[in-house]
């Protein structure tokens, strides 16, 4: 099984959910894990590693092979230096929202620098959406624990 943390576009309900993971997904968890978020003006977020909460889904996968699709789209090459990347792919530890450990996951992550080149904006929430989805986090935090 592949687990995949996403916490913009590839959520479901976003933008690219349905073309790379919908069909793919065997369950996705609302989560969190730790790190910063940006809304970047290009419309999607980035994240980079940090103390506050990233609000998102575990994506579990059966077939290690949407890991190429999702790097492509990411624009991440495992041959190339960290900088060359737009963001690069690391394993975090994610937890579910009563703050269990839900074990190590892949992630896409931009570094600081990169962020500030794209002027990108914290997300001191935790939570992205780009799809007008109004989903306030208080509201998904009481959907998992009811």
């Amino acid at each position: 099984m592949l687990k995949v943390f996403v916490y913009g576009t590839l959520k479901p309900g976003e933008a690219n959910y349905q073309r790379y993971c919908a069909f793919q997904v065997v369950d996705a968890k609302k989560a969190y894990t730790f790190g910063k978020l940006f809304a970047l003006p290009m419309g999607y977020p980035a994240m980079t590693l940090g103390d506050s909460l990233v609000y998102g889904y575990l994506l579990t996968f059966v077939d290690a092979k949407v890991l190429n699709n999702l790097d492509i789209l990411e624009d991440y090459q495992p041959s190339r230096q960290m900088s060359e990347n737009l963001y690069n792919r690391q394993e975090v530890e994610i937890y579910d929202l009563q703050g269990r450990s839900l074990g190590m996951s892949w992630v896409y992550l931009m570094t600081p620098k990169q962020i500030t080149q794209l002027k990108g904006s914290l997300q001191r929430d935790g939570w992205w959406s780009g799809c007008g989805l109004t989903v306030e986090h208080s509201s998904f935090l009481h959907q998992e624990r009811s």
